[in-house]
């Protein structure tokens, strides 16, 4: 792979942690959250959530991820910007979007 990305991913949860660790493998990445705790694990190279894969890579892994809660910083030195926030299913089974609107705007309205 010839050019080096920086890639913001908003979200450490299970989708955005696992996107935001393949991708640092060869890519600037800032892993984005809105809560502290998360971000301080992902800093300190311990993972959030339970996985085999994103545990032992976290650890063992020669990554370029920086875990931040600077949304603004993170976003403004990005080529691209992934959006990893939680989407809900209603009584229906309808896809509730609400949660994943609310997300994005949060991190977007500085702009």
């Amino acid at each position: 792979m010839d050019k080096k990305y920086t890639i913001a991913v908003a979200g450490t949860g299970y989708v955005g942690l696992s996107i935001a660790t393949l991708l640092s493998q060869h890519h600037k990445v800032y892993a984005v959250d809105i809560v502290p705790a998360m971000v301080d694990m992902v800093s300190q190279r311990k993972s959030p959530i339970q996985d085999e894969y994103i545990e032992k890579y976290l650890a063992e892994k020669d990554l370029d991820l920086t875990a931040t809660l600077d949304a603004e910083m993170a976003y403004s030195a990005a080529d691209f910007v992934l959006i990893a926030a939680p989407t809900n299913v209603n009584s229906t089974n309808r896809i509730d979007v609400a949660k994943s609107k609310s997300a994005c705007f949060a991190h977007f309205m500085k702009y």
